[in-house]
């Protein structure tokens, strides 16, 4: 998927995997080295998230049902809880991601399907 802004006439993600069953949703970004710039995990849904385990910090953009964002937290430490919990579900980003856009509570996102990319391609860090 590829994530963008509207409101502020910016992208956000351009490689966002989606995490929308158990498996998945579980997982999120455990056992990952980190994340490129442009890369994320949309996990849906979703109200909290943890860094336990992790090994990098992330940005997190909440969302409602409609894309609309209720909350944003910026470079989320390892070992850390999160959660927004009128939130339907959660973008995560590489630290410093979001801080570029000027992504804020309020703002409408955007969804756009695009070819995914190799599991080689995502994986390697």
């Amino acid at each position: 998927m590829r994530v963008t802004n509207p409101t502020r006439r910016t992208v956000l993600a351009s490689c966002v995997l989606v995490a929308d069953h158990g498996a998945s949703r579980r997982k999120g970004l455990l056992g990952r080295k980190g994340l490129a710039p442009g890369e994320g995990l949309w996990i849906v849904p979703c109200e909290s998230v943890h860094t336990i385990g992790m090994e990098f910090s992330i940005d997190l953009i909440y969302l409602d049902r409609n894309h609309k964002v209720r909350k944003v937290v910026r470079d989320v430490p390892r070992w850390r809880l999160s959660a927004c919990f009128s939130a339907h579900s959660v973008i995560e980003l590489a630290a410093g991601s979001v801080y570029p856009t000027q992504t804020c509570r309020g703002d409408q996102l955007e969804f756009l399907s695009v070819p995914a990319p190799s599991k080689t391609e995502f994986d390697s860090d």
